[in-house]
């Protein structure tokens, strides 16, 4: 039997402050936090949803380096936009708090020096690299060389990002010191490092045996980590940037990102409530929850439970951590480093007013249990098939008639007939089973159940068409427009978790609904006599200019990342200058162009060479040109290379051109205008 609890603390992965906020983080972790915080507040059931920065770590310290800036000019300004985007999506945090806070650095320093004072902590001296021209040892991300798996030559000394292999930098072939350059050396310096090991048995029995009702992903992840054995786990390192480690000879030190972030939800709870956080912490009739993505698994899993255990004092463990797959973007993995993403500031400019279009299509395509792709061509499908032709276009009619029969006022309803009693028990059906979905962290599935009670208003309203009944039976349609003004408010009540802003709307049309979770179907969740607002469109459709902007800025980033990696290829072996002098270089004039019949590579040029007969040439490079666009161009040819039939045309010669990053071919010719059939010296 599920235990009944008397609140609920919800946590959310803290982003990391050296880049704004992306769709795969919303579609991994802060739409479904959202989704479930507001259904718990809509059920009247005590709910506080915990938000913040991750500030601290060394790719802040990278970025602050390259700008030429302070590590806390960075997160100053990532803080601020990554806030300011999660407002305008509606993500409706009690507390969205920050790692640099005043009470955060103490929280997290009275953690570390609890568990230090307990003798929770193994000291361990090991040698790690050192760059003697800074003068300070290396964390992993100041450090690359090559990968020693795939010989990618820029691996980082935590993961090589071309193969994916998790990495120490003392790994690395031929590693450098990211901040000079140097060849980095191998010194002793000491650390505390959180045995593991130790609550090993502990973190079985919590897990493997005590939450068998854990997405697939996440118990299995937490069963191969502790059926390969855990290991101590360094919990300190060597960095000027971060909490600094709170005991004596730990100058230089600050505390490991992994084990000062965890500390973030204890500290902003502390933040907003802080006569009765504990509460929200260590007592036993509080739920808590992590949402978090499938690359915090290990960390909220294992980790910090194993921080949590060691500190004692009655803190509570999660009792769920519904972590979702991945989200990609058109096809390929969403990268921050490449720019691969959809940014929510820049999405909140473009699509203003929409945003809960964006809501509507994480939810319905969240990577609940696989990977799953965002495309812009769904987005727009999603936008104009759904919610603007089957829920606003529902309610738009409902509103409309009633204004039009009724002055938009709720009409007393006769007797029900048998569909008017069949929509209401399907109304029903649909909150029973959206209430177990969202219960169980299944969004998708409760979205459907939720657009569903839309779908069922369109075929009754179609069924029932009041519009030719009203000519013949003016009662009838009473009873008609009251059944759908009562599916409209399930819809205002139910999509709430879902679209915020639509139903906030939805319920100013409805003459001011209450929102609230225990709806009844067949009871009067708005009354009769209810005067209806104006009607007002509550989607609009997205045309395909918008997305093609959309798509023409991805296909962009994407040529600008082919050349930033692009290297050329290897020099062929050495040849004398009498080889080069065998070829024949001409330039020529296209005289014509054509694609060859049956051939979606091959182009046909007649070529002016300067003989009396031309030159017909067959070149591979129909799919970067168009015939028409070469015409009157001067290219560069090999004038003696042996002919060829080639798709039952004789080519004579070769002509030149140059092999782009981006896999488009670019034909050589001359700089200047030349004769043609002037030598290529």
């Amino acid at each position: 039997m599920t235990k009944e609890y008397k609140r609920t603390l919800i946590t959310t992965a803290l982003p990391y402050t050296n880049g704004p906020v992306h769709i795969g983080h919303l579609a991994g972790v802060y739409v479904p936090a959202d989704i479930y915080a507001r259904y718990l507040r809509l059920a009247g059931r005590p709910v506080t949803l915990i938000g913040g920065s991750d500030e601290h770590g060394v790719p802040i310290t990278l970025k602050a380096r390259k700008e030429g800036v302070t590590p806390q000019d960075i997160v100053d300004r990532y803080h601020a936009l990554i806030k300011e985007s999660f407002e305008g999506l509606g993500i409706s945090f009690d507390i969205y708090s920050r790692t640099t806070s005043k009470i955060h650095h103490e929280t997290a320093s009275e953690f570390f020096r609890h568990l230090y004072d307990k003798g929770e902590f193994i000291e361990k001296s090991s040698e790690q690299l050192y760059d003697p021209e800074a003068g300070q040892f290396l964390a992993d991300r100041y450090v690359t060389g090559e990968c020693p798996h795939c010989h990618h030559p820029a691996a980082y000394g935590d993961q090589c990002e071309a193969c994916g292999t998790s990495l120490n930098a003392t790994d690395l072939i031929n590693p450098r010191s990211v901040i000079t350059g140097a060849v980095p050396e191998l010194r002793a310096t000491k650390h505390w490092y959180l045995p593991l090991d130790k609550w090993e048995p502990a973190l079985r029995e919590w897990i493997l045996e005590g939450h068998k009702e854990w997405k697939t992903n996440v118990y299995g992840q937490c069963k191969s980590w502790l059926d390969m054995g855990l290991q101590p786990r360094a919990v300190s390192r060597d960095l000027s940037w971060g909490v600094p480690v709170p005991v004596e000879g730990a100058e230089g030190k600050v505390l490991y990102v992994w084990f000062d972030a965890p500390i973030g939800y204890i500290s902003n709870t502390k933040e907003l409530l802080p006569d009765s956080w504990q509460t929200w912490w260590k007592d036993p009739e509080t739920r808590i929850i992590n949402f978090i993505g499938k690359d915090n698994i290990v960390f909220h899993c294992i980790v910090f439970p194993a921080m949590l255990m060691a500190y004692g004092d009655n803190f509570q463990l999660p009792d769920n951590v519904p972590a979702n797959e991945f989200l990609n973007l058109e096809g390929d993995k969403i990268s921050t480093s490449r720019n691969w993403a959809v940014w929510l500031h820049e999405y909140l400019a473009d699509f203003p007013g929409k945003q809960d279009v964006l809501r509507y299509v994480l939810t319905a395509n969240a990577p609940e249990t696989k990977d799953n792709d965002f495309t812009w061509r769904d987005f727009q499908a999603r936008n104009n098939n759904e919610l603007v032709a089957i829920l606003g276009n529902f309610v738009n009619r409902v509103v409309v008639l009633t204004h039009k029969y009724y002055g938009g006022e709720v009409p007393a309803p006769g007797a029900f007939e048998q569909v008017d009693r069949e929509a209401f028990a399907e109304m029903e059906a649909l909150k029973t089973s959206l209430t177990e979905n969202l219960e169980t962290f299944h969004f998708r599935e409760a979205l459907k159940d939720a657009m569903a009670f839309a779908r069922l208003g369109n075929k009754y309203l179609q069924d029932c068409e009041p519009w030719k009944v009203v000519k013949t039976d003016p009662e009838r349609v009473k009873t008609i427009l009251y059944v759908c003004a009562q599916i409209c408010a399930s819809i205002a009540v139910v999509m709430e978790p879902f679209m915020p802003f639509m139903s906030k709307r939805l319920a100013a049309i409805l003459g001011g609904l209450k929102l609230e979770w225990p709806i009844i179907a067949g009871d009067s969740i708005i009354a009769a006599g209810t005067v209806l607002g104006q009607p007002e469109l509550l989607f609009e459709k997205i045309d395909d200019a918008a997305i093609e902007a959309q798509t023409k800025r991805l296909e962009d980033i994407k040529k600008l990342n082919a050349a930033a990696a692009f290297k050329p290829e290897e020099v062929l072996p050495e040849i004398k200058i009498d080889d080069f002098a065998k070829l024949d270089l001409r330039v020529g004039t296209v005289l014509e162009c054509e694609a060859v019949p049956k051939a979606n590579k091959l182009l046909r040029f007649v070529i002016d060479d300067g003989t009396p007969g031309h030159r017909v040439i067959v070149s591979g490079i129909a799919q970067h040109y168009k015939p028409e666009d070469l015409i009157g161009k001067q290219v560069i040819f090999i004038a003696n290379l042996a002919p060829a039939k080639i798709r039952g045309v004789v080519s004579q010669g070769m002509i030149l051109s140059a092999l782009n990053a981006d896999g488009s071919l670019v034909v050589a010719g001359p700089t200047a205008p030349a004769t043609p059939g002037a030598q290529v010296k």
